[in-house]
C-alpha cells in the first residue's frame, strides 16, 4: 500500500473494528463443521456466513490488541501484526457488498482467503520477536507480564479458529479433493486413526533427534477403547492433533537423552490412547527426569520462555527447541475444541504430558475470545498484597525470635 493509501485505511479502520467488536463471534461445533462439509455444502452460504464473521472474530481480538502496554504495542514487530490484521479485515470487508450468487465474486473470495492466510503465515514467530524487543527494552514486572500471558492466550487462539474457518473454506471450495487425505472435509478427518498421528508425530520427532543426537528413544503405545476392541479413531483435525504430539515428543527425547546421556539404553516413550464416554486421552510418559513442581506453570508462560529462535549453525542452545512457544500452543490446539492439555512431574523421574479432547463431536464446540467488560478487566489487573503469607527466604533466627516473642508476652 502506498504512504497515502495507508493514512486512508488507518482513519477508517477505528469505526469498522468498532462496529464488529461489538458481536461476538459464533462458536461451531466439529459436528457443524462436518455436516456443513459434507451435507450441506454450500459455497454461497459460506461465503455469506465467513464475509460477517471473519471481520467479528478480527475486530474482537484487535481490541485486546489494542490495550496491550504501550511500549509492547510500538515495537517493530507487534506494529507489523497490527498492519497484516488491519489489511485482511479491509480486504475482506470488501466483500460485504458484493453478490453471493455471482460466481466469480465466490472465486476472488477464496483467492482473498488464500492471500490472507498466507499474510499471516510468520504471526507467531513475529508476535514473539516483538515480545523480545519489549523484553530486551524494558525492565519486567508481574502484572503486565500477566496481562500479556492473558492477551497471547486468547491471540493465539483467535488464530487458530480464524485459520480453521478460512482453511475449511477454501480446502472445501477450491475445486480439488486433497490427494494425500481423500477422505478428509476440509481439514477434518471424520475417522481420525489417533494410533496412526501418535506414529506419525513420533517418527518426525525422532528423525530430528537422530540428527541430533544420533540416537532417540524407542515408543511403547498402547490403545484402550472403551466402545469397541478396535483402533481409536474420533471426528478431529489432524493436523492439531499432529502439532501438540510433535511437541510432547520432542520435549520427552530431549528430556530423556540429556537425563540418560551415559546410559548405553534409553528407557522407551511410553504413550497411552483411551477412549471413554466422554473424553479421549493420550498419555505421553518419559523418564526423563522430570522438573520441580514450581516450574510447570513457566513452561506455559510466554514471557518466561521466549528466547531467540536457534539459527543455522548455532548450537549454542539446546537442540529440538525454539522459541519456546511449543507448550503453550499446543495446549491452546487443545483448548480450542473444549480440551486441555496438562503435565505431571515427578522430578528425578519423569513426565506425563496428557491431552484431553471431547470424544463426541456434539461436545466439540469452538472456544473463542470474545471482547467485552469482563476481558477489559483482565487488562486492568494491579499487584495486589496477597492474601497468604509468603515465606521468608532468610532463616529465622529463633533466639531472636524467642526474647521478642518473650517480650510481647510480658506486656
Amino acid at each position: 500500500l502506498s504512504l497515502c493509501g495507508r493514512t486512508q485505511i488507518v482513519k477508517v479502520v477505528p469505526k469498522h473494528i468498532e462496529h464488529f467488536s461489538k458481536f461476538s463471534p459464533s462458536p461451531l461445533s466439529m459436528k457443524q463443521f462436518l455436516d456443513f462439509g459434507s451435507i450441506n455444502a454450500c459455497e454461497k452460504t459460506s461465503f455469506v456466513f465467513l464475509r460477517q464473521e471473519l471481520p467479528v472474530r478480527l475486530s474482537n481480538i484487535m481490541k485486546e490488541i489494542n490495550l496491550l502496554p504501550d511500549r509492547l504495542l510500538t515495537t517493530p514487530s507487534v506494529q507489523m501484526v497490527q498492519s497484516w490484521y488491519i489489511q485482511s479485515l479491509m480486504e475482506i470487508l470488501d466483500f460485504l457488498d458484493k453478490n453471493p450468487d455471482d460466481y466469480k465474486v465466490l472465486g476472488e473470495f477464496v483467492d482473498a482467503l488464500v492471500t490472507i492466510r498466507n499474510r499471516h503465515n510468520d504471526v507467531v514467530p513475529t508476535m514473539a520477536q516483538g515480545i523480545i524487543e519489549y523484553k530486551e527494552a524494558f525492565a519486567q514486572d508481574l502484572v503486565t507480564n500477566q496481562n500479556i500471558q492473558y492477551f497471547l492466550d486468547r491471540f493465539y487462539l483467535s488464530r487458530i479458529s480464524i485459520r480453521m474457518l478460512i482453511n475449511q473454506h477454501t480446502l472445501i471450495f477450491d475445486g480439488s479433493a486433497n490427494p494425500v487425505h481423500p477422505n478428509t472435509i476440509g481439514s477434518i478427518d471424520p475417522h481420525c486413526q489417533v494410533g496412526d498421528v501418535v506414529q506419525d508425530a513420533f517418527h518426525s520427532a525422532k528423525m530430528l533427534c537422530d540428527q541430533y543426537y544420533l540416537r532417540s528413544p524407542d515408543l511403547i503405545l498402547q490403545e484402550m477403547n472403551k466402545k469397541k476392541n478396535l483402533p481409536v479413531s474420533m471426528v478431529y483435525v489432524p493436523s492439531h492433533l499432529y502439532h501438540m504430539l510433535f511437541e510432547l515428543f520432542k520435549n520427552a527425547m530431549r528430556a530423556t537423552i540429556e537425563t540418560h546421556e551415559n546410559s548405553n539404553n534409553l528407557p522407551p516413550i511410553q504413550v497411552m490412547v483411551s477412549l471413554g464416554g466422554e473424553d479421549m486421552s493420550i498419555k505421553v510418559s518419559d523418564k526423563g527426569g522430570g522438573v520441580p513442581f514450581r516450574r510447570i506453570e513457566n513452561l506455559f508462560s510466554y514471557m518466561y520462555s521466549t528466547a531467540p529462535a536457534p539459527q543455522i549453525g548455532e548450537y549454542t542452545r539446546p537442540p529440538l527447541a525454539g522459541f519456546g512457544y511449543g507448550l503453550p500452543i499446543s495446549r491452546l490446539y487443545a483448548k480450542y475444541f473444549q480440551g486441555d492439555l496438562q503435565l505431571y512431574s515427578m522430578e528425578g523421574h519423569g513426565t506425563d504430558a496428557v491431552i484431553y479432547l471431547k470424544a463426541l463431536s456434539t461436545d466439540s464446540i469452538e472456544r473463542l475470545p470474545v471482547y467485552n467488560t469482563t476481558a477489559l478487566k483482565n487488562y486492568k489487573v494491579s499487584q495486589e498484597a496477597d492474601d497468604w503469607c509468603i515465606p521468608s527466604k532468610e532463616p529465622l533466627d529463633l533466639r531472636n525470635y524467642k526474647v521478642a516473642n518473650h517480650a510481647c508476652s510480658a506486656v
